[in-house]
């Protein structure tokens, strides 16, 4: 049984041929440790924070621009409400197709729920729309059975700022219909053999074994 992360349905919108080579060769490209260091020390950081642990000695250990980036999410006003969960793996099915994830962190404020997700780079250009969005709110719709209102939060830390994503029955019929239809695409694709190539291969660490 496949479970599609909104990693693997972003990478096949994108581009068939690195998702068969990512995902069905299952060649990894190493990536330098440095690329992602921060934002896993933030996430860390405020997956402890947030169950109540003591973390006066990991705040220690930040440099100047973790410090800064680390004030900026413990003030921001999403942050600070009601917790629910954090780094919480999640999961549904839509028709015969399974979707799910981890969650940054769920919130909530009364009976109105936020999933909040940290980018220490950049936040989606079209953030209703990315995949991400679709599948964490249809996984929280399934999981929280009475809510008065859901919403995805990304958290620019970057910039600090927000981006708020109301979710709906307008929304769910949507992302359900998108899931679907590249479930279904990825399933029925011949690959490699009937792909086309999306010709990004500049910005792509599959560049110099692309097909």
């Amino acid at each position: 049984m496949n479970n599609f992360s909104p990693n693997m349905l972003k990478t096949f919108e994108t581009c068939p041929i690195k998702y068969y080579l990512k995902y069905i060769q299952k060649i990894s490209i190493p990536q330098k440790n440095s690329f992602f260091e921060k934002g896993k020390k933030i996430h860390a950081l405020a997956h402890y924070y947030l169950r109540g642990d003591n973390i006066d000695k990991l705040e220690k250990i930040l440099n100047n621009d973790e410090t800064q980036i680390w004030k900026s999410l413990k003030t921001n006003s999403y942050f600070q409400k009601i917790y629910v969960n954090s780094e919480y793996n999640i999961s549904c099915k839509v028709d015969e197709y399974w979707i799910g994830g981890r969650l940054d962190a769920l919130v909530k404020d009364d009976n109105d729920y936020y999933i909040l997700d940290y980018k220490t780079g950049t936040i989606p250009q079209n953030p209703e729309n990315d995949f991400q969005t679709i599948v964490y709110l249809l996984c929280t719709d399934k999981i929280i059975n009475n809510y008065n209102s859901l919403s995805f939060v990304y958290i620019d830390l970057k910039n600090n700022t927000n981006k708020l994503v109301h979710f709906d029955n307008n929304k769910k019929g949507l992302y359900i219909e998108k899931i679907k239809q590249t479930c279904t695409q990825l399933k029925n694709v011949q690959l490699p053999e009937e792909i086309e190539h999306s010709k990004i291969c500049n910005f792509c660490e599959y560049k110099q074994i692309c097909i």
